[in-house]
């Protein structure tokens, strides 16, 4: 054989074989998926919820206009610290202190008609005792005289002039006791005219008094929109009156923040928070939950949904009121804040990557093909039989015997980046942990190959 012939014989099984290897090594390596893994450890965990809102202090009054009128005199600015009871604003009142002085003088006025009114009463009653007295030296006179009479003892003219002078008694009796009652009447008139007056005076007083504005409790005026001579109105109906200041009690700050929906079965009052505050970067301030709101919140308008009228399916949150433990004096109500609830804590507990945590269907798990390739005529199911193949089932991929078997699991807390597991696997399994894609589309039983190798990024891959 010639030369020429051995080289071409041999250069075709070189090629043969590099062929054959190539297409062993593609079988082999056909449907292999490569992933990223980690271990499931134990750790601590804590499980927080966060809300974004602002400052606000736990007690605080809108002073508004409870009187009619211009500012005549302002004796606070924006940001005085003021005690209980200090005078803070004056209306004009030179009308509401008149009517003061004149009801305190018919007050008066009718205090001394009182005083007239029981004066006469006694004279009436000093009268009445007179009348009686002669009312009874009368009626004897007279008994006496009809005897003497029928005795004939006394002329008919004696005994007609004390009869008469008996009824002249008699008619001057009836007579001071009408003056008696009289007098008792003009007495009763005159107390209610003192009651009169003293329920004007309490009215007048009450619309001077409103006039002068003080401080109801010790705190910090941190609003005054009004200046001295503005006119101020009260409110009406619907329409709210004007806003002189407001104070607001510094000595117990909260954060009243906005908690999504789907956190705020784990808020529980009493529950530790942290507290950053932008106007004060890199310090955190402690503090506990207070309160808790009822009511969801409609996140694009703020309004409750209990006063809408209709179902809205936008995002909705809650209200959480968080007190600061030790606020700095010089805290300013309205100023952003962010809250870091902690709902829940777990100590050395087995978790993995949340990254992991996958689902899939009933239907993944049950329909796979027999290790030989046969793959069956699936027959038609009824409802029910579709309804519980289209159920999802949360899991993870562990690796065991180089393939992926899914695992369902039960999950307990979830920290920032790490979930616990509650059953299922154990420490030191090696879980699936990426890519993202990998994740959604890997089959259960699927072979795959580790490659947890940092990923260059793109900017160093076009410099090489």
């Amino acid at each position: 054989m010639k030369t020429w012939k051995k080289i071409a014989i041999g250069a075709g099984g070189v090629v043969l074989l590099i062929t054959t290897g190539a297409i062993l090594n593609y079988e082999a390596h056909k449907g292999i998926v490569t992933v990223q893994t980690a271990r499931a450890q134990r750790l601590d965990l804590t499980a927080v919820v966060s809300g974004s809102g602002e400052v606000k202090p736990k007690t605080y009054v809108n002073i508004g206009a409870n009187a009619f009128g211009k500012i005549t005199r302002l004796y606070v600015k924006e940001g005085d610290r003021v005690k209980a009871g200090q005078l803070l604003a004056q209306l004009e009142n030179v009308q509401s202190e008149a009517d003061v002085h004149a009801t305190r003088a018919g007050l008066d006025s009718a205090r001394t008609d009182a005083l007239a009114a029981a004066a006469a009463v006694n004279t009436a009653e000093a009268d009445l005792n007179r009348a009686q007295a002669d009312w009874d030296r009368m009626k004897l006179d007279w008994e006496r005289a009809q005897g003497l009479f029928q005795d004939q003892l006394i002329a008919k003219s004696e005994y007609d002039s004390r009869k008469n002078a008996w009824e002249t008694a008699d008619s001057g009796l009836a007579q001071a006791k009408a003056r008696l009652a009289q007098a008792r009447a003009q007495k009763e008139s005159a107390d209610r005219h003192i009651t009169q007056s003293q329920a004007n005076l309490t009215r007048v007083a009450d619309v001077l008094q409103k006039t002068t504005y003080r401080a109801p409790f010790d705190g910090v005026i941190t609003n005054l929109p009004v200046r001295e001579g503005e006119t101020v109105v009260i409110g009406i109906q619907n329409s709210p009156g004007s806003t002189l200041m407001t104070l607001a009690d510094m000595s117990v700050i909260t954060a009243e923040v906005r908690v999504d929906e789907t956190d705020i079965v784990n808020v529980r009052l009493g529950q530790p928070a942290e507290v950053t505050i932008d106007a004060i970067p890199k310090k955190v301030f402690k503090a506990v939950v207070t309160e808790i709101g009822n009511n969801a919140i409609v996140r694009s308008t703020g309004v409750a949904t209990s006063q809408q009228t209709a179902a809205s399916q936008e995002a909705k949150d809650f209200k959480v009121v968080v007190t600061l433990e030790d606020p700095p004096a010089d805290l300013r109500p309205g100023l952003s804040a962010t809250a870091k609830v902690t709902t829940a804590t777990r100590s050395q507990v087995l978790t993995v990557p949340i990254q992991a945590l996958t689902v899939r269907s009933q239907a993944d798990l049950e329909d796979r093909a027999d290790e030989k390739g046969a793959v069956q005529a699936a027959a038609p199911q009824p409802d029910a039989a579709k309804q519980k193949n289209a159920k999802e089932i949360q899991g993870i991929f562990v690796i065991r015997n180089k393939k992926a078997e899914f695992v369902p699991l039960q999950t307990g807390i979830a920290g920032t980046t790490d979930i616990e597991v509650l059953n299922g696997i154990k420490e030191g399994d090696e879980i699936v942990t990426g890519s993202y894609k990998v994740l959604r589309t890997m089959k259960p039983g699927a072979s795959v190959k580790v490659d947890n190798a940092t990923p260059k990024k793109k900017e160093d891959e076009e410099s090489t």
